[in-house]
């Protein structure tokens, strides 16, 4: 049996290789397989490779043009593609055309799957958002032919059914709530870490147009966020750290550079695995986090969060675990300057309370919503598969 795995995988976002963790643990788990049995296709073959154990394969082969790397990356593909017995395509977010190429190359994985008679699943993602006649026909053509869909968030859901998927959608928990959870590390009551990660919102190294106006309101607003946190709780320490390395971590250098504290502050100048990622997480109190992936390992690590919305995902997910009152639309970061302490403040009052809530919240997500590989296994029992 060999599986194929393709995701946003090998481009240093450690939420992303959570989620590829994730996948990987729940397949181990499910079918008859081990790590030699899945191939992933992904940017940085080697690393993958080295890191998790897998056989992998190059996300795309690149030429001169973007029409010759499309034709190579199909003709080589096409035979790799007709040697699996399924195909997985997830998780995260990549059904959407905030960057139309990712979409493209995803839907390039479907029809290839298509023409090899391959069966393939959407799983896990995220979707949206989607706003061009492009999109719209790409992603319809991608998620039509799965013969399993699954998406992380009932959003993603709503927004697949409002562009014509008429198949049945199935909400299932982000993969990356099944990584292993870090050993407990036992925190002081009295002595409050928190950790913030921060990402590179509408700033040209990253987004796909610059607005200087937004990503300066935006890096103020935290800047002055964070120093009214600090001013009124004297026992507070912020730990930033980042999920892709070194674009968020320049951002952080630049929130510090407005703040007042500076002395309260520690910054980890360096690439993190997830691993390494989860186990700082885990030194922490609360995370203040802008990346899903940090607050979604948090909860991984049974911490308290507090959500600043760059992408509808992240307000999505904070809906869906009940805890829209613990988030912040990015936009509206500058307008206030308290938004942080207020919210830490109420947790502060009711902390052992506060702690219960989020260790419900996870064992909460696990149990109610489908395991994805359950589904997985129901339509694809191991010995039926080609």
């Amino acid at each position: 049996m060999l599986i194929g795995i393709v995701g946003n995988y090998g481009n240093n976002n450690q939420g992303d290789e959570a989620i590829l963790q994730g996948i990987l643990t729940q397949l181990e788990s499910t079918y008859p397989i081990n790590r030699e049995d899945i191939l992933v296709f992904t940017n940085r073959p080697q690393q993958t490779r080295e890191k998790f154990g897998v056989q992998v394969e190059s996300l795309y082969l690149k030429r001169k043009t973007a029409p010759m790397t499309l034709i190579t990356t199909i003709l080589n593909h096409k035979k790799v593609i007709q040697k699996l017995d399924l195909l997985i395509v997830g998780g995260g977010g990549i059904l959407m055309d905030l960057y139309l190429n990712g979409l493209v190359l995803f839907g390039m994985y479907g029809k290839i799957a298509q023409w090899v008679k391959t069966p393939y699943v959407i799983y896990g993602t995220g979707a949206g958002p989607i706003t061009t006649r492009k999109g719209k026909k790409i992603l319809r053509s991608l998620v039509k032919h799965a013969k399993l869909i699954t998406v992380r968030d009932k959003a993603s859901k709503v927004l697949l059914q409002s562009i014509g998927i008429k198949q049945a959608i199935h909400v299932i928990a982000d993969p990356a709530f099944y990584i292993p959870k870090p050993k407990q590390t036992v925190r002081s009551e009295g002595n409050r870490n928190i950790g913030i990660t921060a990402v590179p919102y509408y700033h040209p190294n990253y987004w796909p147009t610059e607005n200087r106006k937004k990503y300066l309101n935006y890096v103020t607003g935290m800047a002055t966020n964070l120093d009214k946190l600090l001013e009124g709780n004297s026992q507070v320490h912020l730990h930033f750290f980042s999920t892709k390395h070194p674009e968020d971590t320049a951002v952080t250098k630049e929130i510090v550079k407005y703040m007042k504290h500076v002395e309260k502050c520690t910054i980890y100048d360096e690439d993190l695995d997830q691993e390494a990622i989860l186990n700082k997480i885990n030194e922490q109190d609360v995370i203040i986090g802008t990346r899903l992936h940090s607050l979604i390992l948090a909860l991984v690590a049974r911490k308290p969060v507090i959500g600043v919305s760059y992408h509808h995902k992240v307000s999505d997910f904070m809906d869906e675990i009940n805890c829209s009152n613990n988030m912040i639309p990015i936009d509206e970061l500058h307008q206030k300057d308290d938004y942080f302490v207020s919210i830490y403040g109420k947790m502060k009052e009711e902390w052992k309370e506060t702690k219960n809530r989020f260790e419900l919240i996870f064992q909460g997500i696990r149990q109610q919503q489908p395991q994805g590989m359950d589904l997985l296994e129901d339509a694809f029992p191991s010995e039926n598969v080609k």
